[in-house]
């Protein structure tokens, strides 16, 4: 057994004592979104102590299965039900109520998950990193990253004032129909203000390492108004946005506004790289037995084969300068992996156009959530 491991045993060790000698185990979720047990607090350890119910406990939840997290845990009673907690190397946020309502086993174990979040961290000396689970927010706080964030909605927003200052200028009269095509646009630039001021809120009052909002919400409605709120920005540059659905309601659990920001990136790129054709922006959403497909699909000047590899790597970008930061979509590839437990692809052919395909494991659907 490796010193690092050796520990993590005795971190182990100590929370099994504090709780009665139950057998408390550290997995790890490998890239088959199973999960691995690593190491207990006691040597060969009864087969049923290791064997964690992902059904019984993160899907149940509607936790996303993210590839490399860790988790720490045991049952309470023999054969009872599981109690686990993440392995995190900062701790969670106060409870939204100020009232605490985890268990006592609950928090005993949340302890053992920040120290071992720390030896992680302390173990990895080249690198320093963070868990899986957090290196999104840390990403998330880069000046770079914020401007970029903030700028798109903006630019939504400065798209539909124009549009409508345009219109007014134009008019020789405000028909009731013209009144309402102005106020709809008026409407959309709020929502583009608020979204970006809603943004800067999160990063303010966001505790280090934990989530923003983080809730259930449904997919199907926040990508309509992705595409209603882009399509102004994306006709004053020639461009039509097509969106489509199979989907009529889907919940997934994260941070709608993360998911949100996925979505105007591509979009946005997607309408760069399509000024001036005539065939639209195609912005797809299709459910395959428990996985959710979101698919933007362009007709514009494609990717280089051998900028493929690399266009998700923060700060890679083919633009002129000035014209992209290269930090768009390594944050579409951070939060789809990290938050949703999701995988990116993207198809290109030079001239003939680019394919982003998001592919997210949906959680189980409460009842409500199927009813829409």
């Amino acid at each position: 057994m490796t010193a690092p491991q050796e520990y993590e045993r005795e971190v182990l060790r100590q929370a099994s004592a504090a709780l009665a000698g139950r057998v408390v185990t550290l997995w790890e979720v490998s890239p088959t979104t199973d999960v691995a047990p690593l190491v207990s607090s006691m040597p060969n350890p009864p087969r049923d102590a290791t064997r964690l119910d992902l059904d019984a406990t993160l899907r149940r939840w509607g936790a996303p299965i993210i590839q490399g997290s860790r988790w720490v845990g045991c049952r309470l009673d023999g054969r009872g039900p599981w109690c686990v907690a993440p392995v995190r190397a900062r701790p969670a946020g106060p409870p939204p109520s100020g009232v605490e309502r985890r268990s006592r086993e609950r928090l005993i174990l949340e302890l053992a998950g920040l120290c071992l979040g720390g030896l992680q961290v302390a173990s990895d000396t080249s690198l320093r990193r963070l868990p899986p689970s957090e290196q999104l927010w840390e990403l998330a706080r880069q000046p770079s990253v914020i401007a970029h964030e903030v700028g798109n909605p903006l630019a939504v927003a400065l798209g539909n004032l124009d549009l409508s200052v345009d219109a007014v200028r134009t008019a020789a009269s405000l028909d009731p129909k013209f009144r309402a095509s102005v106020l709809d646009d008026l409407a959309n630039v709020a929502r583009g203000i608020e979204q970006a001021a809603d943004y800067l809120r999160s990063i303010q009052v966001r505790p280090f390492g934990t989530a923003g909002r983080v809730s259930r919400f449904d997919v199907t409605p926040l990508v309509r108004s992705c595409v209603t709120l882009e399509r102004p920005l994306a006709r004053k540059h020639g461009v039509s946005l097509k969106w489509q659905t199979s989907v009529e309601s889907v919940f997934l659990y994260g941070e709608s506004n993360a998911l949100y920001q996925v979505i105007t990136n591509l979009i946005r790129n997607a309408v760069d790289a399509s000024r001036g054709l005539d065939a639209p922006v195609v912005i797809a959403l299709d459910q395959a037995g428990d996985t959710l497909t979101l698919t933007i699909r362009d007709p514009g000047v494609g990717i280089a084969p051998e900028h493929l590899g690399r266009i998700f790597d923060a700060g890679f970008t083919t633009k002129q300068p000035g014209a992209g930061t290269g930090i768009g979509l390594a944050v579409v590839k951070e939060i789809t992996q990290t938050m949703f437990g999701g995988k990116v692809k993207v198809e290109s052919k030079l001239g003939a156009g680019t394919t982003f395909s998001l592919a997210l494991p949906i959680p189980p659907q409460r009842s409500s959530a199927k009813r829409g």
